[in-house]
């Protein structure tokens, strides 16, 4: 195997917003010893997972390794899933990083799998906090959703994505109670906040 890939999803529970999986493809030999000190980006503050992104892109830029982010949207989600929406994105991913099966090793967290065709892959529990690869994507997974988040918290005033990136925080449930659902928003996943029309 030429390549290691990396794959974790940010944005599985939020009552609004897309899903994000990241995807970082590695050579199989890749030196760990320059990313010394990566860890799940649950476990980084906002600050420190920004810095080990942009280390990310710039180790891109030089070569040194590649990496892609795909969203699946809220509308997707309740028509679908969210399982078939991580896996949408999940696949988006590898094709954007023109990943082979033949040249490929993936390792994925928690309970991901990537299509069938990819024989040589690994879903590991906790994978985030044990293996860098992942680590490293679920960095790029989090950091380009929280970012579209805040993007998009402009067009959406009322609900302060800025500040809970569509996580159902006391706040944003109040916003909901009171100014109904936006497009954003995955109506499967607030039944339980609110009923009525999206606005």
């Amino acid at each position: 195997m030429r390549y290691l890939i990396g794959i974790d999803e940010a944005g599985r529970g939020p009552l609004a917003g897309p899903v994000a999986v990241g995807a970082v493809m590695v050579p199989h030999d890749f030196d760990w010893k320059i990313l010394k000190g990566v860890r799940d980006s649950k476990q980084l503050t906002p600050f420190a997972r920004e810095e080990w992104y942009r280390k990310l892109r710039a180790m891109r830029q030089a070569g040194m390794l590649d990496f892609s982010v795909s969203f699946s949207a809220a509308g997707t989600i309740d028509r679908r899933g969210i399982v078939f929406a991580i896996h949408s994105a999940l696949t988006r991913c590898l094709i954007k990083l023109d990943a082979t099966p033949e040249q490929c090793e993936i390792r994925l967290d928690g309970s991901l799998r990537a299509p069938e065709i990819f024989t040589v892959q690994k879903t590991i529990i906790r994978g985030d906090e044990s293996e860098p690869v992942i680590s490293l994507a679920s960095i790029a997974a989090k950091v380009t959703r929280d970012r579209l988040m805040q993007r998009l918290a402009e067009k959406y005033p009322a609900y302060d994505f800025r500040a809970h990136k569509g996580y159902g925080t006391p706040r944003h449930q109040k916003m909901i109670h009171k100014h109904g659902l936006c497009p954003l928003h995955r109506t499967s996943f607030c039944s339980d906040f609110v009923s009525g029309s999206i606005k």
